[in-house]
């Protein structure tokens, strides 16, 4: 008799487990974030259809030009847009900005917090280590289970798996940028008798803020990485007709759709990048 193979832990079922007693007495809970978030997503995609889409495309446009004051990205930017117009996935697209703007949103407002808390107390990053490291190597099918059964159907599973998905990348940098602030700057600022509020937001966020943009394009990217397997749960988007490709072996509009998609992380991309000193020359 072998005790590591004959008595099995039942971790699986002790996930169940939970899962099921959070059905059961947690179900109006789950119910009121789904409506909530379902309502707030489906509020700003009828906004964005009901405009004629020139004006998404010159706002972008004239956003890039903000940004970075660069026209062969202005010129990307409008061609890009138009050749998603052309291609039949404007709506698509509209839905998936809407669900990774609203996915990094939320990163953003609980990652860079949270980051910068770990920043100053390492007990707290030490403890947080191991959930991000699970959170960001956990296959993102297995936890899209547990979020399918409290939230049910539709862009919300898609949603919050995003969010786990992705809301590492912004802690992590985060992070990474307040610690790596120069010691000398600190001290100055001390020197200079700032309290602790005005050394985090006049010395150690400006400092760190190259590090925390790169955490908010990396979260971008991944979660652009998710719309096909939110697709899987019923959220609209790109990832649909990409998910259509693959059941009916349609090479076209596999292609189609997967190119729109490549094109909204480009955009994304570029237009979250700081800029440089030669950009605004």
């Amino acid at each position: 008799m072998n005790i590591f193979t004959d008595y099995k832990i039942p971790l699986g079922s002790w996930m169940e487990t939970v899962v099921d007693w959070l059905t059961i007495h947690a179900s109006g809970f789950f119910d009121a974030i789904s409506i909530s978030l379902e309502t707030a997503i489906m509020f700003l995609v009828d906004i964005f259809k009901a405009m004629p889409p020139a004006l998404p495309i010159i706002l972008t446009a004239a956003l890039a030009w903000w940004l970075h004051r660069r026209i062969s990205l202005v010129i990307f930017v409008v061609v890009s847009l138009l050749l998603i117009l052309n291609l039949g996935y404007w709506q698509e697209m509209l839905e998936t900005f809407v669900m990774v703007f609203s996915a990094t949103v939320i990163c953003i407002l609980v990652g860079v917090p949270l980051g910068i808390m770990s920043a100053h107390r390492p007990w707290l990053y030490t403890l947080m280590r191991p959930i991000l490291d699970l959170m960001q190597t956990v296959p993102t099918f297995v936890y899209l289970i547990p979020t399918l059964v409290l939230f049910g159907l539709g862009v919300v599973p898609g949603l919050i798996s995003t969010i786990i998905f992705a809301i590492a990348a912004p802690i992590r940098l985060t992070y990474l940028g307040v610690t790596r602030v120069p010691e000398e700057l600190v001290e100055a600022g001390k020197a200079f008798g700032a309290s602790r509020m005005k050394l985090l937001f006049k010395v150690e966020l400006p400092a760190a803020m190259p590090s925390i943009m790169t955490g908010v394009s990396q979260c971008i990217m991944l979660s652009l990485s998710m719309v096909v397997v939110a697709a899987l749960v019923g959220a609209d988007g790109l990832g649909k007709p990409v998910v259509r490709a693959l059941n009916t072996v349609n090479i076209s509009q596999g292609f189609e759709a997967g190119l729109a998609i490549v094109l909204v992380a480009i955009i994304l991309d570029r237009m979250c990048k700081a800029p440089n000193s030669k950009d605004m020359q």
